[in-house]
């Protein structure tokens, strides 16, 4: 329940989506909100929805706003489209969007350099109503090897997301094996064996999967994990997830990475919404 305190959050590694919580404040504000919440490490979706290569004013702009705060860029989304929004991802889209997922490639990847964030997430796109599963799976594969190899560059991992059906009705990858599935076929494409699942448990939760199995079956295969509550999308104890209960299943099972906290803040300022954790866990160790 929302104030109660997690026995075992210091064993954790927060970092928070800056793209979803602090978004009452402009972007340039959200890293220093974030590390006056106590926290010390962030995360965004790719934050210029409109354009892929944005210009070097504004990209400076924000790696100032993040070093200024005083905190890490953990984790970044390359270009996405319209996100939120309709969109989830570009890279499986032929034409213009799979053109601009190319195009922003090095752009986010040496961005991500220029700050020491170290894992980068492709998100794949819908399925287009006309074109073959085949030719688009086909597409991605040509895109997530670009990807990844962009990654491997900078000593960053790629991370494949699996989200919710119900949510994203045109998203193929929704269930655990789905998306590692395509990490597994990335891996074997490259020979680098940087690209990673990302477990969102939230998604897999609306998903109706059996989380202890997919913690059990793919920890050694995720690079990042993403919480929120379920239902509602809100803080952890809002819902019935147990969220305590399977991020200790996870570092029981090896995992020693990043937990993003991806959650809404409902209706009350973010700098709320963070009640459930105590203020000695927030910041990285």
């Amino acid at each position: 329940m929302p104030g109660s305190e997690w026995g075992t959050a210091t064993e954790q590694r927060f970092n928070v989506n800056l793209s979803i919580l602090f978004t009452e404040l402009p972007l340039l504000e959200r890293p220093a909100a974030a590390a006056a919440a106590g926290f010390t490490a962030v995360e965004l979706w790719w934050p210029w929805v409109d354009s892929p290569t944005p210009g070097r004013s504004e990209l400076d702009a924000l790696k100032k706003a993040i070093e200024d705060a005083g905190v890490q860029l953990t984790g970044l989304n390359f270009y996405a489209g319209q996100l939120p929004g309709p969109d989830r991802g570009a890279l499986s889209i032929p034409g213009t969007e799979s053109e601009r997922f190319r195009a922003n490639i090095d752009v986010a990847a040496d961005f991500a350099r220029s700050l020491g964030c170290k894992a980068l997430n492709a998100l794949y796109g819908n399925r287009v109503e006309g074109v073959e599963a085949a030719a688009q799976d086909a597409l991605a594969l040509e895109n997530l090897v670009l990807a990844a190899r962009a990654a491997d560059r900078i000593g960053a991992i790629l991370l494949i997301e699996t989200l919710n059906q119900p949510e994203s009705p045109l998203y193929p990858l929704v269930s655990a094996p789905a998306g590692v599935a395509v990490v597994d076929r990335v891996n074997e494409a490259t020979g680098l064996g940087n690209a990673r699942f990302l477990m969102d448990l939230y998604h897999l939760s609306m998903n109706g999967e059996d989380l202890p199995s997919v913690i059990e079956r793919y920890a050694a295969k995720t690079g990042h994990v993403q919480i929120a509550d379920n239902p509602g999308r809100g803080a952890p104890g809002t819902g019935t997830l147990p969220l305590e209960d399977l991020l200790g299943r996870l570092r029981k099972a090896g995992y020693e990475g990043w937990v993003g906290l991806e959650y809404k803040p409902g209706d009350r300022p973010s700098a709320a919404a963070f009640d459930w954790l105590p203020a000695e866990a927030r910041a990285a160790r």
